[in-house]
């Protein structure tokens, strides 16, 4: 299926990286959940992926049917029995992701704002902004660098020069 640049996102980050199996398994629970999932009895025209074993990408285009409030709850149900079944986070806002090398982790706030006061994450490191709205910022918003991000106007404050 092709989907269109203007396709809705939603991206969870796993508080911790998923094993192989771990991705395997939820990687078919999405590809049924995407399958079935309808607003108002329409088929959405929808899909799933997950990247770096750590995000777990819903993807609806919205040309065939619009993602409803009642459509997005079911999503939101979903993931919530993703999270418990699997024991992982979801849902932490603050739990950053970044790049160390070939690496995705990530921190809880506190810890992510140590390591840019010992200067282990600067302006220049990759992180990942979860709040992407569509495939075109997905592709181009959503691993940039720390200076590029929402992540600099947070914690501008304690980056090092």
């Amino acid at each position: 299926m092709e989907f269109s640049q203007h396709s809705r996102v939603w991206i969870y980050q796993s508080d911790k990286k998923l094993t192989d199996p771990e991705v395997e398994q939820i990687q078919q629970e999405l590809d049924d959940f995407t399958i079935g999932w309808t607003a108002h009895n329409n088929q959405l025209k929808a899909r799933a992926e997950i990247r770096y074993n750590r995000f777990l990408i819903l993807i609806v285009d919205e040309s065939q049917a619009d993602a409803s409030g009642c459509s997005i709850d079911k999503s939101v149900h979903f993931m919530k029995h993703l999270e418990q079944h699997y024991h992982i986070n979801l849902f932490d806002r603050f739990n950053l992701a970044y790049r160390e090398g070939e690496e995705v982790l990530s921190l809880p706030r506190h810890a992510f704002e140590g390591l840019l006061k010992q200067g282990k994450i600067n302006t220049e490191t990759i992180v990942y902004n979860n709040m992407v709205q569509n495939i075109s910022e997905l592709e181009s918003k959503w691993e940039v660098p720390f200076k590029n991000s929402w992540h600099i106007q947070l914690f501008r404050d304690l980056v090092i020069q």
